[in-house]
């Protein structure tokens, strides 16, 4: 079947920070433990800002659900942008920091028994959606490609 859905963001990378920043924010909480985890090492290992790496994060995370949304085409959308559970979308580096998009919990669960499987299988397509994701920075912008393909 192929490329079942596309998506891109683009942040601004100062922002975003000041965002971070602001007293009472509940922008770090829509990350997990390990993407901050690892955004924090990967500014140290880099020597710039943790904000940069998180934009990039953040912007993968945007990419993954406007994909996402166009997989699903005219079906119903399961989650709204105000009950997404950002969290349960992790963009993570493997070991050779290639950047991954790991589903968990109720999003999992959604993504690979409904929405874009289920439309799949309904077109005589028995597979499982991969996420393709590709992160870039520069300067003052973050950005973020994601395919969601069936094999």
């Amino acid at each position: 079947m192929g490329v079942c859905g596309l998506g891109h963001d683009v942040v601004d990378v100062s922002a975003f920070a000041a965002q971070l920043a602001e007293p009472g924010t509940r922008m770090r909480a829509l990350f997990s433990v390990r993407e901050v985890r690892q955004a924090s090492e990967r500014a140290r290992s880099k020597g710039d800002g943790e904000a940069v790496h998180l934009a990039a994060k953040w912007a993968g995370k945007e990419a993954f659900l406007k994909a996402w949304c166009e997989a699903l085409g005219s079906a119903d959308s399961p989650f709204t942008l105000d009950d997404f559970p950002w969290r349960e979308v992790e963009v993570l580096d493997d070991s050779h920091g290639v950047p991954h998009v790991t589903l968990s919990g109720e999003v999992a669960l959604t993504f690979r028994d409904g929405g874009v499987a289920r439309r799949q299988a309904n077109a005589g397509v028995e597979a499982i959606p991969s996420v393709h994701i590709s992160l870039s920075h520069d300067g003052p912008v973050a950005s973020a490609v994601v395919i969601i393909d069936v094999g």
